[in-house]
């Protein structure tokens, strides 16, 4: 009974981590990565001098 008690969650442990990988791959890829950034990245604001 103690080898049963100790390999079930074992076992739990595995059957759920392998429904995670079988999930990743029968899902398709996430539609961000595909379409381009909301915004362009801005580059530093210029100062204005005043003479």
């Amino acid at each position: 009974m103690v080898v049963l008690a100790a390999l079930i969650p074992i076992l739990m442990l595995a059957a759920l981590l392998a429904l995670g990988r079988y999930e990743e791959l029968m899902l398709p890829a996430p539609e961000a990565d595909r379409l381009e950034p909301a915004a362009l990245p801005v580059g530093p604001k210029e100062t204005v001098r005043f003479p």
